[in-house]
């Protein structure tokens, strides 16, 4: 479920493009947010920090294709609220050892 690395300037709002469905997605955020709140509606999640919260709001876009490989991708957009850079650093790091995929 590759995505870029968090922006070097700790931005408070990003887009990723993750390689995965919504369904894997879904699967796997409870553990990719790790101790903090947080709740669901549709196609969002507001995660609850101490300082603030991140927003995520994600769509499904047109699947990448490779000959007869058709790979979903969703896009996502991170908006931190409230938390400095290293915090954001600090969620980012753990958040991406659990979204990230093998290879290799």
């Amino acid at each position: 479920m590759g995505g870029a690395a968090m922006p070097a300037n700790g931005a408070e709002t990003f887009r990723r493009e993750m390689g995965c469905s919504e369904a894997e997605w879904l699967r796997c955020l409870p553990a990719a947010i790790g101790e903090h709140a947080w709740q669901q509606a549709g196609a969002s999640a507001r995660v609850e920090f101490p300082d603030g919260h991140l927003q995520l709001q994600w769509q499904p876009l047109a699947p990448r294709c490779m000959a007869l490989l058709r790979l979903p991708v969703l896009q996502v957009d991170f908006s931190f609220q409230g938390l400095d850079a290293a915090q954001q650093a600090a969620f980012m790091r753990r958040f991406d050892l659990y979204v990230q995929r093998g290879g290799g």
